[in-house]
């Protein structure tokens, strides 16, 4: 069965749409009006092999965080819905990814447990194309509330924010891959409880 989900949300401060392929391979078509967060994304595409279209409006002119906020939120329902039933999922990932001087690693669960952990400590506060580590974090809350995952986002060391920022989603990225793979010695799902 395809792994794939159409996702749409409409509010007052945004307009966004989602189609997303589990089984894709990291083809992607994606503006959000904010440059840096297209490039982010796509990078997330390209490593997760997700064929992604996404398009947005949001109110950026007032602040970039309810668009990448509502973003993250509707990439997670995507996820979910996509899923499905989880059936033959490895479940787990987990990812390393140097850039240049930074090292990040991305740990995920698909368990139905909502958790993020963020640990990505920033020892100024500073911006690179409209986004510091503070909206990083609320992309990735947003993502983890609403596709319930359980995922752990470690910065080890870096000092460019934007080679940080990449890192963490090129991580996440290649995590889910392996997360949401497909591996025939699974019989329904990964777990004693017998759901995900």
């Amino acid at each position: 069965m395809p792994r794939t989900a159409k996702v749409q949300r409409k509010t007052s401060e945004t307009d966004i749409t989602l189609q997303i392929d589990l089984d894709g391979k990291g083809v992607y078509k994606i503006d959000t009006g904010i440059p840096f967060f297209d490039h982010m994304l796509s990078l997330f595409s390209r490593h997760s092999f997700f064929d992604i279209e996404l398009m947005a409006k949001g109110d950026i002119e007032i602040d970039f965080h309810h668009t990448v906020e509502d973003v993250g939120i509707i990439f997670g329902q995507g996820l979910r819905t996509a899923l499905g039933e989880k059936k033959g999922i490895v479940r787990y990932g987990m990812a390393t990814v140097p850039m240049d001087e930074t090292l990040a690693s991305v740990a995920v669960d698909i368990c139905s447990r909502a958790v993020l952990v963020f640990n990505c400590p920033s020892k100024e506060r500073y911006y690179v194309g409209g986004f510091d580590l503070s909206i990083t974090e609320e992309f990735f809350r947003a993502f983890a509330a609403n596709s319930q995952i359980t995922i752990h986002l470690n910065l080890l060391y870096g000092k460019n924010l934007h080679h940080i920022i990449e890192a963490l989603f090129k991580a996440a990225g290649r995590s889910l891959k392996q997360a949401c793979a497909i591996d025939p010695g699974i019989e329904g799902v990964l777990s004693t409880k017998g759901i995900l």
